[in-house]
């Protein structure tokens, strides 16, 4: 109880614009998000197996180096650097296009620089702060969380939709919306460090806020 009242190690803030956001690319996001899609796309491996081609089936991966890492922490108590940093700028670009996406910013979606989306997850101590066996059921653990950002991601793509109303006829996002959805991200942020990205043993709390 008392490592979930404290500020939990991954961190997520996104900068509400300070001015008025384009009604034009406002209202055609969905076809100015293609082209970052695609790329989004093939970073994130989309594959057809070979066996399975003929029935147009598509098996979606993650994109994180996921299993290799639970086998280092397992047998190796060992979290390679540039895995890590892998993972943590893929998970970065993504919340940047889940933020344009959501019509939270303006900014196109950069493959690397910050813009406003602003990630902290500290690299861990492998041998001292993550627990070897905890890889193993972690997605077990993460259940409660899993179900409950399903149906939060859902009200924030409801949120979503009538921000672009909003910001359709007075050109700002509606900021009592914009919190709502930056908590959302940040929630799904803490349980994709802890169950995917296994960066932090500590139990994601229950809450939108920092």
């Amino acid at each position: 109880m008392a490592e979930n009242s404290m500020a939990y190690p991954v961190k997520l803030s996104i900068d509400y614009p300070d001015k008025g956001l384009n009604r034009l690319t406002t209202f055609f996001r969905l076809i100015t998000i293609i082209p970052i899609l695609i790329i989004f796309a093939l970073l994130i491996k989309v594959t057809i197996p070979e066996e399975l081609a003929g029935y147009s089936v598509y098996i979606y991966t993650s994109g994180y180096v996921l299993f290799p890492t639970v086998l280092m922490l397992l047998f190796r108590r060992k979290y390679p650097r540039w895995w890590f940093d892998w993972n943590v700028a893929l998970v970065k670009f993504a919340m940047r296009f889940s933020v344009y996406f959501l019509l939270l910013r303006d900014e196109y979606p950069s493959t690397d620089d910050e813009q406003a989306v602003h990630v902290e997850i500290p690299y861990p101590n492998a041998k001292e702060n993550l627990n070897r066996w905890l890889p193993l059921v972690k997605w077990f653990l993460a259940i409660p969380h899993l179900i409950v950002v399903c149906f939060l991601g859902i009200a924030a793509f409801i949120c979503a939709i009538i921000a672009w109303f909003a910001i359709l006829f007075t050109g700002r996002y509606p900021k009592g919306l914009f919190d709502f959805v930056v908590g959302v991200e940040r929630w799904s942020l803490r349980v994709t460090a802890y169950c995917f990205l296994l960066t932090t043993d500590v139990y994601p709390p229950f809450r939108l806020g920092d």
